[in-house]
């Protein structure tokens, strides 16, 4: 396995978070309170309530839900995966690092500040602001992309501090409740590689993650 293909990995990864943004990013604010709505939902793999009034886009795969709220022009997607931690190492390749952790109902989640452009241009200005909320249960992970559109109004600071986080975020998290799937996606098999071949992938990245930046020059 070559280590192109770990940087094709983790680009198509924002990649794909990003363009998902930018195809639902239609509607105007109204200024609607959004601390006094909310919208329930429910999946195989995963119930609660979003802030604000969220419209169902697309639930044409099982596993992977969106919604969006026009309003606030914010695209949620749900899905699950067998071992997100995986998942989450590939993502530490294009950058996202160091997650902030929130306990609610009894779950520790992994929350991650980041951001990406449509069509992962560069050059764009339309930067969206995205923040990944992240469980890994025993057989199961469980992911949350919240993806805040480049003119929303809703100040999306990078951190737990900011509105995205106290009024979306937070509200989201505490009102969870997850379930366990009969039969979770594999992640190497959501990449179309071999148990094998993903490992290989992984092994890769571990080793950058713990300073050995040598072991990309050793796998061409």
């Amino acid at each position: 396995m070559e280590t192109k293909n770990i940087i094709i990995i983790a680009v198509v990864i924002i990649a794909i978070i990003a363009i998902a943004g930018f195809i639902f990013t239609t509607g105007i604010l109204n200024g609607e309170n959004n601390n006094t709505v909310t919208t329930p939902f429910k999946t195989e793999f995963m119930e609660g309530a979003f802030a604000g009034n969220v419209k169902l886009m697309d639930d044409k795969q099982k596993f992977m839900h969106s919604y969006k709220d026009k309003e606030n022009k914010i695209t949620y997607n749900i899905s699950t995966v067998d071992d997100s931690d995986a998942l989450m190492d590939v993502y530490y390749m294009q950058g996202v690092t160091n997650p902030e952790h929130r306990e609610f109902n009894g779950k520790e989640w992994n929350i991650y500040f980041t951001q990406a452009v449509p069509g992962n241009d560069s050059k764009s200005n339309d930067t969206m602001n995205i923040v990944i909320c992240q469980y890994q249960g025993d057989k199961q992970g469980y992911l949350i992309y919240m993806i805040f559109d480049a003119d929303s109004k809703v100040n999306a600071t990078p951190n737990t501090y900011g509105e995205s986080y106290t009024d979306f975020v937070e509200p989201l998290l505490k009102s969870i409740t997850l379930k366990e799937s009969k039969h979770v996606p594999k992640i190497n098999e959501e990449f179309g590689l071999t148990e094998d071949q993903f490992n290989q992938q992984m092994d890769l990245i571990k080793q950058v993650k713990a300073g050995n930046t040598s072991a990309l020059q050793g796998s061409g």
